[in-house]
């Protein structure tokens, strides 16, 4: 799945040397990072790695310590959550328990004072794009857990937001159910075009859906790119053994030519190739085999 193509276009988030500490603990070392319009991007990393914390910070339920953030072209660094024009999918779906999915899916329209008649065409036209079209009066403990992550989407997309945010919303669904819904959700963003950040640590997740992932370790971006090159060319120890089945092991650089460079590892293993950095005879390396 491609991204828009937007050209020269503002970028739909901007982080500029984003840092935040909570006391004594920085949990985001000046992060630079940028979702182009109509991407689906990730977050990826291990547990503390501050992928969470970001979200927040975009979202607006936390505040950076410095830095700079920029929703299309805004400054929303301070801005209240509500003036964002956001929407945000949980783990736990948050679908209030006594009300039926059409309240449900409904209930941000009505905040926002529009007509019955409006209301009514919304919440229909949504629930057959989740392709749901017949639970509307169904109450969430009537219904599947794929069923409720959909209502949970559906109640985002119906407002129309010009940014979705995902906090690992598959991450209460079994292995069968995270697959389909994997797919449904890249089915609905590129039917409807909407920005998406998705937050997980988990890495087959983030290499089926993402248009691009940005890795996180320790508070710092790791690496971000295309998944294809996450996954060939990363640019870390750390990057290479998050992602996939990783064999690493300590070589030296044995020789350098115009076919390549050989290499020797303590274990006995020869091996040669083109590695993405400029190397010399003599120097330590580690070598990657998937």
């Amino acid at each position: 799945m491609a991204a828009q193509d937007t050209g020269n276009a503002v970028p739909m988030v901007e982080l500029q040397q984003v840092f935040k500490r909570y006391g004594d603990v920085v949990a985001l070392a000046s992060v630079d990072m940028v979702v182009r319009k109509g991407e689906f991007v990730t977050l990826l990393g291990p547990s503390g790695s501050g992928k969470t914390t970001l979200l927040n910070l975009i979202a607006g339920m936390a505040q950076p310590t410095s830095g700079r953030i920029m929703i299309d072209g805004r400054d929303a660094t301070v801005l209240a959550p509500s003036k964002r024009g956001l929407g945000m999918v949980f783990q736990n779906y948050a679908l209030m328990p006594h009300m039926t999915v059409y309240e449900n899916v409904a209930f941000p329209l009505r905040v926002r004072k529009m007509s019955s008649e409006e209301i009514a065409h919304k919440v229909n036209d949504v629930l057959k794009l989740i392709r749901l079209p017949d639970i509307a009066q169904r109450k969430p403990r009537e219904l599947l857990g794929g069923q409720q992550q959909r209502v949970a989407l559906a109640r985002c997309i119906v407002y129309n937001p010009s940014l979705i945010l995902l906090d690992e919303p598959l991450g209460a669904l079994d292995k069968k159910l995270r697959e389909q819904m994997q797919l449904e959700i890249k089915r609905l963003h590129a039917e409807l075009g909407i920005t998406m950040l998705n937050v997980t640590h988990d890495q087959d997740e983030a290499l089926t859906m993402s248009d691009r992932i940005v890795l996180m370790n320790g508070g710092r971006v790791e690496q971000q790119c295309e998944p294809e090159e996450l996954y060939f060319k990363p640019c870390s120890v750390f990057a290479a053994g998050f992602i996939g089945d990783a064999n690493l092991f300590e070589a030296r650089v044995t020789g350098v030519d115009a076919a390549g460079v050989q290499l020797s590892s303590t274990s006995g293993l020869a091996s040669s190739g083109m590695p993405p950095f400029a190397v010399k005879t003599g120097d330590a390396v580690t070598l990657l085999v998937r």
